[in-house]
């Protein structure tokens, strides 16, 4: 019998959205302001976050009056994102590797290394297929991936974090072509502890650029941080990548 997928579970539970609570709004919203001032997008333009999360990005999007449509995996995320809803941003409970709406959005954004998840390359083809048809003729897509080549010079190894009386013990480690994340969960309220292990694929910008291709999208600018810095392969935190329809 197959093993269920780890993010299924991981990203639907309490103690995902716990341990990444302190994630930086602002750090988020500067990233957006910085992508926009260089996409230059009209006003009121279609835009489509995939795999949204509980929906921060989108909302920002939507708050600067953008037409923002989120989708995710995780029905409690989901759930959670629609109470925003408004005439202009709307929610849906979506897996990105089957097909959503067709040539309707004028960008498309993945964010936060929200991808390389799947154990086949057919099955982040189908992801980039979705996000590539979801697409107007010449529509953008943006793709912020971790910098593998970076990465696996800082790896922090072992980490502890508390948060809300709820005790995490995180361990990292790499292979050829995965990163790992096993996180132990203790909390008073569970009857024994609980373990979730990320597994997040090392795509490169060639890797990128490869299947990107595949889906007839080219890819035009290629960021290293938030800041949209120069992308340089050992130094850069982040592979931010903008492919365009061709």
């Amino acid at each position: 019998m197959p093993q269920r997928p780890w993010f299924k579970d991981w990203f639907n539970s309490p103690y995902y959205h716990l341990l990444y609570a302190g994630r930086n709004d602002q750090e988020a919203a500067d990233f957006i302001d910085a992508l926009l001032g260089y996409l230059q997008p009209r006003p009121g333009c279609r835009m489509l976050d995939v795999a949204c999360g509980r929906g921060r990005h989108s909302r920002y999007l939507a708050s600067l009056g953008f037409d923002v449509t989120g989708i995710d995996l995780s029905p409690k995320s989901i759930e959670y994102a629609k109470a925003f809803e408004t005439d202009r941003l709307h929610f849906y409970q979506q897996d990105m590797r089957l097909p959503f709406w067709i040539r309707y959005f004028d960008y498309a954004f993945n964010f936060f290394t929200s991808f390389g998840y799947f154990n086949t390359r057919r099955e982040h083809d189908n992801a980039l297929r979705t996000m590539s048809q979801s697409l107007t003729g010449n529509g953008v897509l943006v793709m912020d991936y971790l910098n593998s080549r970076y990465w696996e010079n800082h790896l922090i190894h072992r980490m502890e974090r508390e948060q809300d009386g709820v005790l995490f013990h995180i361990t990292k480690w790499m292979d050829e072509t995965h990163f790992y994340k096993k996180i132990e969960i203790e909390d008073d309220n569970l009857d024994r502890p609980l373990e979730f292990t990320e597994r997040i694929a090392k795509f490169s910008l060639g890797d990128f650029t490869e299947m990107l291709a595949f889906q007839g999208m080219q890819v035009k600018d290629v960021f290293g941080d938030y800041a949209l810095g120069t992308y340089r392969m050992a130094e850069s935190p982040r592979l931010i990548v903008v492919a365009q329809r061709q």
